[in-house]
């Protein structure tokens, strides 16, 4: 893998104000399937089901469709096109779609979802059941959580630098019409730890004693910006699955077992070199899954910081309160923050900050430890995570279907 030579910006200084860096624009170029005459008939019809809206899909471009051709094969591609969008199908189900028999549709199943991780599976061997998964989240990050950077192939890097220049036409500024609820972030274990307002749901160390299995992959992002050269020098080892996920994980090898002491190590250790950890948005007891984060890398902070779209987090338990008299306007909080949602105007002595874009992380605080200019305080209209994975689901479903349902209209 090619090393790093440039990180990403999140804030930028111009002429001694320090805050976010402009808002790119979209460069998608929408297309049809029929413009690709010289790509196979078994790809375009994949490619034409990972666009769904329903799946979060990239609409048919030459970026996307690079992707696709690239990531299966010609002869997986034939299989994958008769896989379930949504619900899975059993591999005699897409044998006979196929109209091949299912002994030789098994093998390449089996590839697709255990080795490669392009597909997703579930179930007992002989009850399995095969789906197709979304671009991201999905296919990107069960393909690159299991990879050491000093592991990967070609085919692994060139995978991710095809799905870096596809997120990079903005094609998710589509799907964040509005703020969800999808994940939330945890303020930093410094600031919580000794916070009166704080919730047993905002300590990473209670939401852990709900698992007794835990496992750690790579950063999928801080991956995939690496392969173009605009990485950051983070730590990879971070992505921290719970309960059930993690031992599927640990089971089919993309995982490496941790303990829970250990899985506290790791986080502490990211924070301490300015990473914040976001959870899944859901109390559950099954399953639960965890990275640590950075804005010039995350894609789903990217989303906010780069294209100015509301993204896929939670509205945060904590904002940050900032003593005017305190503040000697030195633009410290603005560069630690991984959002771009401070911005200090050295010269005029002026802060202005931007809840529409803060996760209530803290790092802001840690970075004011000399003037202690900055408190964190609870948000009045805060809301729990939700209590199940059905109370997810139904809490989260309507806005994706309403936004499901805009992007397909919006197409061509």
């Amino acid at each position: 893998m090619s090393e790093p030579s440039t990180t990403r910006r999140v804030i930028q200084v111009e002429q001694s104000i320090i805050g976010p860096t402009p808002p790119r624009a979209k460069t998608l170029r929408t297309r049809k399937v029929d413009d690709y005459p010289n790509v196979s008939q078994v790809h375009r019809d994949l490619a034409q089901k990972l666009s769904s809206p329903l799946l979060m899909g990239p609409p048919i471009c030459d970026e996307f469709m690079a992707f696709v051709t690239h990531t299966f094969t010609e002869e997986e591609a034939a299989v994958a096109r008769h896989v379930g969008k949504m619900r899975g199908r059993t591999a005699q189900q897409i044998a006979r779609a196929a109209r091949r028999p299912v002994e030789e549709i098994e093998p390449i199943l089996e590839r697709m979802a255990s080795e490669l991780r392009t597909i997703g599976c579930e179930g007992p061997t002989e009850q399995r059941r095969y789906r197709l998964m979304p671009v991201m989240p999905g296919i990107f990050e069960m393909v690159l959580i299991g990879q050491a950077p000093d592991e990967m192939n070609d085919w692994h890097r060139r995978f991710a630098e095809l799905f870096e220049s596809l997120y990079e036409t903005g094609y998710m500024v589509d799907y964040q019409q509005k703020r969800s609820s999808m994940i939330r972030f945890l303020p930093i274990g410094g600031i919580v730890g000794a916070h009166p307002a704080a919730l047993p749901a905002d300590r990473l160390e209670v939401v852990l004693d709900q698992y007794d299995t835990f496992g750690v992959g790579y950063c999928q992002c801080r991956i995939a910006n690496a392969s173009v050269g605009t990485a950051c020098d983070r730590p990879l080892e971070v992505c921290t699955p719970m309960g059930k996920w993690a031992a599927q994980g640990i089971e089919a090898g993309w995982l490496r077992s941790i303990s829970k002491q250990a899985l506290l190590d790791v986080k502490r250790e990211a924070e301490s070199h300015g990473l914040v950890t976001w959870i899944m948005n859901v109390a559950s007891s099954s399953g639960q899954a965890s990275c640590s984060c950075c804005g010039c890398c995350c894609k789903a902070m990217r989303t906010v910081n780069e294209f100015n779209a509301p993204g896929m987090m939670a509205p945060p338990h904590f904002m940050p309160r900032f003593d005017t008299e305190a503040c000697i306007h030195c633009g410290r909080c603005a560069k630690a923050c991984p959002m771009g949602a401070i911005t200090v105007d050295v010269p005029a002595k002026s802060l202005t900050h931007e809840p529409a874009r803060c996760i209530g992380c803290g790092l802001c605080l840690l970075a004011c430890d000399r003037q202690k200019a900055i408190q964190m305080e609870p948000v009045p209209e805060f809301r729990l995570p939700y209590k199940s994975w059905l109370s997810y689901l139904l809490g989260t479903m309507p806005g994706m279907l309403r936004t499901s349902w805009k992007v397909w209209r919006s197409r061509p």
